[in-house]
Parts: C-alpha cells; sequence; structure tokens
C-alpha cells in the first residue's frame, strides 16, 4: 500500500492539471504559432509561472487498489501483483493464466 500522502499529491496534481489545462493549451498555441521573438520569449514565461504539478507529464499512473506507482497495467488500471491476485480469482473477465 502506497502512502497516503502520495496518493493525495497525484490527487492534487490531477486536480491542478484539469483547472490549467485550457490555459497551457492557448499559452503553447500562441508559443508555436509566433513569429516574432520577443513574443515568443514573454509567451515562454507565462508558460513557466504556471504551477509545474500541473503539466499532465507529471501525473504517475497509480493502481486503484493499492497506489503502487510501478508496474501498472493501463487496460486496468491495476499493479502487477493485484491483476496477478484477481486473474487467479477469476475477478478479471477474458483473462486466463498462459501456458505453453
Amino acid at each position: 500500500m502506497a502512502k497516503k500522502s502520495m496518493i493525495e499529491r497525484e490527487k492534487k496534481r490531477i486536480k491542478l492539471t484539469k483547472k490549467y489545462a485550457s490555459k497551457r493549451s492557448t499559452f503553447l498555441k500562441k508559443y508555436q504559432s509566433e513569429e516574432n521573438f520577443n513574443l515568443k520569449l514573454e509567451f515562454h514565461s507565462k508558460l513557466q509561472k504556471l504551477p509545474r504539478n500541473s503539466s499532465k507529464t507529471r501525473i504517475q499512473n497509480r493502481c486503484w487498489k493499492t497506489g503502487r506507482s510501478r508496474g501498472v497495467f493501463r487496460d486496468f488500471g491495476l499493479s502487477r501483483h493485484i491483476f496477478r491476485e484477481m486473474a487467479h480469482q477469476c475477478l478479471l473477465p477474458g483473462i486466463t493464466k498462459s501456458s505453453w
């Protein structure tokens, strides 16, 4: 089980990302389309003034059951440990243990 503080920090990052998504996208579009170097620097500084945790790349995938950040399957949102346990208990539809 992950620390409660780490899980809450991730929730805060997700909330900040949603809050600043429109502002960030408009600044990025203006920055990319601008030809004047001075205006480009101005838009870049505005982008940098946004909170660091509002960037989408700061969000980490976490297991919804344990909060584990490593070894998380995207399709299920589960860490590899929990995925294996649930597959053995037949709680995941369509998942069978492979053997060859």
